[in-house]
């Protein structure tokens, strides 16, 4: 470390503390337009920006006064290394001019004892006073607590061209460092998980298509959907297409996949993925919105229909945490008229005695359970298939209910959230 280093970090935070853009753009904006940065100092810059964006609320606490209009993203950082990191001031005293050095001790001085709960949960009051209302103070606390940790790398084994045991082993053989322990991960039977440090980009085994990174969560999901070989299958939420692969695969490259997205963009790059894929049954389609013409002419044809709603993101604050930062809960509200609004054209798509799966990676009930039964109240020609039926069906022991309901603090994933609904007549 050094005080450059310091001095590059902090300009990087001042940036994303403007919330006008997404942390992970901004960073590999900042990387691209210093490449003179070696490997070690750009993982000291990205952890302890992400660092200070997952305690950002309590780091502001100990470091700003009622004087101060908002938090120095200097002191931010000193306050990252001190409070979170457990560094001393005499570690970094070589570093540290005088007027932080005072910041320093100051920062080391501040009583944290009596902080509000939201303050030591880091996040905004009005998404704590939701979690409160579901969960109790205590789980709300903890599950917010469990996001403070960086999120492991979850990979996905494409079976169309390997075995998880096969790759499992070869990976498990190549890994020299005792810290970096990779595993089965304990739900997904395709899945294998690793620390978050470890790049795989240009690991023979992704650029072969065996592997894909996808969190266990969103895994489990393709199992939710249930697919079989030789249906019609639509990903109406498709993005960057890691649930149609993996849907793809579950249906032994058989049937028809349809990936709707708005973003060519996204799909884009699902086209790099599926070449590496292997898959022959997967058709990318860009759409203008949910009520695009072209979608008429395949209402009631589809044996499964996914909907991946755009979402809040707040179950994926251990890789986004600038996100409980940017979110609003007008964004939330703005977001449930988008989500009832897709769901309801998705149904459309769905055949009788085929099943629609409503999904997003958000904690909030308002996001969740709230929309889903509004469905199944305003579509009576639907009913809800418990999930717990589904995965079991699918030999995956995991009950979560009703509906798919999976936490950092319980699963080890992101928080994600589905219900599954059969279509009657």
């Amino acid at each position: 470390m050094n005080e450059n280093l310091l001095r590059l970090t902090a300009i990087l935070l001042n940036d994303i503390l403007t919330f006008s853009g997404p942390a992970d753009a901004k960073v590999g904006d900042f990387f691209r337009n210093h490449r003179e940065l070696g490997t070690k100092d750009r993982a000291f810059i990205a952890e302890t920006v992400y660092g200070v964006l997952r305690r950002l609320r309590f780091l502001t606490a100990v470091t700003t006064s009622a004087e101060d209009e908002q938090a120095d993203a200097r002191k931010l950082v000193l306050a990252y290394l001190l409070r979170i990191q457990g560094k001393s001031i005499r570690e970094l005293d070589a570093v540290l001019n005088e007027q932080q050095k005072e910041w320093a001790h100051a920062i080391k001085a501040k009583n944290t004892e009596n902080l509000p709960l939201a303050v030591q949960a880091d996040v905004r009051d009005w998404f704590w006073n939701k979690l409160v209302s579901q969960y109790g103070e205590e789980q709300a606390l903890t599950i917010c607590r469990s996001m403070f940790e960086q999120a492991s790398l979850d990979l996905r084994v494409n079976t169309i061209k390997g075995d998880r045991d096969d790759v499992l082993k070869k990976m498990q053989a190549e890994n020299t460092s005792n810290e970096n322990t990779i595993t089965a991960t304990p739900y997904s039977p395709v899945g294998i998980r690793m620390p978050n440090r470890i790049s795989i980009s240009r690991h023979v085994l992704f650029t072969e298509g065996k592997i894909e990174v996808q969190d266990e969560g969103s895994q489990l999901l393709s199992y939710l959907v249930a697919p079989k070989r030789g249906m019609m299958v639509a990903d109406f939420c498709a993005g960057a297409g890691g649930k149609s692969l993996a849907l793809g695969a579950l249906m032994k490259s058989t049937g028809r996949i349809y990936a709707f997205d708005v973003s060519e963009k996204r799909l884009h790059n699902l086209g790099q993925r599926l070449k590496r894929s292997g898959l022959s049954n997967l058709h990318a389609q860009v759409i203008s919105s949910e009520n695009d013409p072209k979608l008429k002419r395949l209402n009631g044809k589809f044996d499964r229909v996914l909907v991946d709603a755009p979402c809040s993101g707040l179950g994926t604050l251990r890789r986004n945490p600038d996100l409980k930062w940017r979110q609003t809960e007008q964004d939330v509200l703005e977001l449930n008229q988008k989500q009832s609004a897709i769901l309801a054209r998705a149904a459309k798509l769905t055949k009788i005695g085929g099943r629609l799966i409503y999904a997003t990676c958000s904690l909030l009930r308002d996001e969740n359970e709230v929309i889903a039964e509004a469905f199944l109240a305003a579509n009576p020609m639907f009913s809800l298939v418990s999930a717990n039926e589904v995965l079991a069906q699918q030999n995956i022991s995991l009950d979560t209910g009703e509906y798919l309901k999976l936490l950092p603090n319980i699963h080890g994933t992101d928080g994600f959230f589905a219900a599954v609904f059969e279509r009657k007549e």
